[in-house]
């Protein structure tokens, strides 16, 4: 089998490009930005000319924030980018995995989402441009896995819990939000499913999160306590005391049903966070 991923680099495509290029019978090729701009026109016809099997999108638009200030570039990337490389994945027959999010999710609190469950990405550029993303995949391609993820963390990657332990040496106190849920979700995890998920032939929409559900305060506690930084200080503060450009849906908890069915489920995410951090952190004492 033949892979082309995009979004070479970022943690989740690193962590994808590690465990499909681990396997015997399959060939993966990377592409990363800027030597390949997946927001050109022509990504239609060198994807149509490479002819892969299996065409991975793990190029995103991430910086939720900073989209606000440029939602033309956020959609080239999260929209039309997805679309050019659908449209190609139908060109030349390859199936198609587009990597979205919890945020095309409302959020409404004590709401879990499953898998077909009314989508309504009110939030954010970014999360209406993923949403965006999804339909304009689905309107090119029958051979599509649309793949959710939430709140990803994994090695190389400046994210949550990176974010928690720099705070935590340089401040010695933290200050996190205890009203925003969402399933913390470790990239290699998201790419073992996904090796299996694209075995399996069920195109459809799959949220591959690992299993349970916390809030921020409770996840950056976990975090504190696996890399050896439990004695910091953290107080939990509302999202409204937590002033950004942005508001993020303060409860889109996804569920895993549709992959749960097919025998594909990831594992708690406290043993994630776990493996991550004793892997990822020094303990301070």
């Amino acid at each position: 089998m033949h892979v082309l991923m995009t979004g070479g680099g970022g943690q989740l495509g690193n962590a994808v490009e590690r465990e499909f290029s681990s396997r015997s019978d399959v060939k993966v090729t990377v592409w990363t930005f800027p030597g390949i701009d997946i927001t050109e026109p022509a990504t239609v016809d060198r994807v149509a000319d490479l002819a892969p099997d299996l065409v991975i999108n793990a190029a995103a638009w991430t910086n939720v924030d900073a989209a606000e200030a440029d939602p033309d570039a956020t959609y080239a990337t999260n929209t039309l980018g997805a679309k050019y490389l659908a449209e190609g994945s139908a060109r030349c027959g390859a199936a198609m995995v587009q990597i979205s999010t919890n945020e095309v999710f409302p959020g409404e609190p004590g709401v879990f989402y499953r898998e077909y469950d009314q989508t309504a990405a009110r939030s954010s550029i970014y999360a209406r441009s993923k949403l965006a993303g999804e339909r304009a995949t689905a309107a090119m391609t029958s051979k599509l896995y649309i793949v959710r993820v939430a709140w990803l963390f994994g090695p190389g990657g400046n994210n949550f819990p990176t974010k928690i332990v720099g705070a935590a040496d340089k401040n010695g106190v933290l200050r996190v939000v205890d009203d925003e849920f969402g399933n913390p979700t470790y990239a290699p995890d998201v790419a073992a499913a996904l090796a299996e998920l694209v075995q399996t032939g069920r195109y459809g929409i799959y949220h591959l999160v690992n299993d349970g559900y916390c809030s921020r305060f409770d996840w950056a506690r976990e975090i504190l306590q696996h890399s050896g930084r439990i004695h910091v200080p953290v107080t939990a503060v509302s999202s409204s005391e937590w002033r950004r450009p942005t508001q993020p849906p303060p409860h889109a908890v996804m569920v895993n049903q549709a992959g749960a069915a097919l025998g594909i489920r990831l594992r708690p995410w406290q043993e994630a966070v776990a493996e991550y951090c004793g892997r990822e952190f020094v303990a301070v004492p």
